[in-house]
């Protein structure tokens, strides 16, 4: 795997890291998941005009990838409805590296080298990890579970037919630029959830929006960019270390504990990243 790749994938995991640190401080979920959309939206409406369309044979895959995206705000928004984010997420992105290795195998004939696989498991191990180490300070929630566990199945799905749709667009940046214009049925749902309520509050927060927006804007395009060009199952395993970056950010920033087994699996992501870099 390239190393500018994986830098450019570890630069996304960052971001994303960054991006849910804002997520963790928000008191309205709704407003920081249509700040995402709508930040994706603005971007993809002005992409569209300056970018080569992708190719016929790749619509399909912008409509399946475009389902599971308003899956995952479904199942996001509920998993933090019964969860504790220190649990949820880490259980939601931990799941799909190996849903994505499993998925390229079958849809994209995609085959890891059993060395890479190791790697794949090795860092979603990890990752999953973490969830356990706020277990003694939070209410153990089986709905919760089962939303994260459906969000991260949800993520596998997206990521599978992103890499396979942009492999097929013949343009990466025009693939990239529509599956963020479809992200305005979400807006236009929060809008109408909200009523006149949302506009309000983006004007007010303004400024965390526009960080959250271009955040994850930045970030989800350079993981499909990259995943043009590497093994959908190991840019899914670095882009999901992010969850160990907001750990470290937790441990270090905020004196989150227990700091242990935060660190722990955090040497075992970093084992996995190594080996996947190496092996695939």
């Amino acid at each position: 795997m390239p190393i500018e790749i994986t830098i450019m994938v570890l630069g996304a995991a960052f971001l994303h890291a960054a991006w849910n640190a804002l997520v963790k401080k928000a008191s309205d979920r709704l407003l920081v998941l249509s700040s995402v959309a709508l930040g994706q939206f603005i971007v993809g409406s002005f992409l569209v005009f300056f970018t080569k369309p992708p190719d016929p044979s790749s619509w399909p895959a912008i409509a399946v990838s475009c389902l599971f995206h308003y899956l995952y705000y479904f199942f996001l928004f509920h998993a933090y409805r019964f969860g504790d984010l220190s649990q949820v997420y880490p259980i939601a992105r931990g799941v799909a590296p190996i849903l994505v290795a499993g998925g390229a195998a079958v849809f994209g004939g995609e085959i890891l080298p059993p060395a890479a696989l190791f790697g794949v498991v090795l860092a979603s191990t990890g990752i999953a990890g973490t969830s356990w180490t706020q277990r003694g300070h939070a209410t153990f929630n089986k709905v919760a579970v089962l939303y994260a566990a459906g969000t991260g199945a949800v993520i596998a799905g997206y990521s599978v037919s992103d890499g396979i749709g942009v492999r097929l667009s013949g343009s990466p940046f025009g693939f990239i630029a529509w599956l963020f214009f479809f992200e305005w049925p979400v807006v236009v749902f929060a809008l109408l959830r909200r009523r006149g309520r949302l506009i309000a509050a983006w004007r007010a927060h303004w400024e965390s929006i526009t960080g959250t927006a271009f955040s994850s804007v930045l970030a989800y395009g350079i993981v499909i960019y990259a995943a043009n060009v590497a093994p959908l199952s190991a840019v899914s395993a670095l882009r999901e270390s992010s969850v160990i970056m907001a750990a470290l950010i937790g441990t270090v920033a905020f004196g989150e504990r227990p700091w242990q087994t935060r660190i722990a699996a955090a040497a075992m992501v970093a084992g996995g990243i190594v080996i996947i870099t190496t092996g695939t």
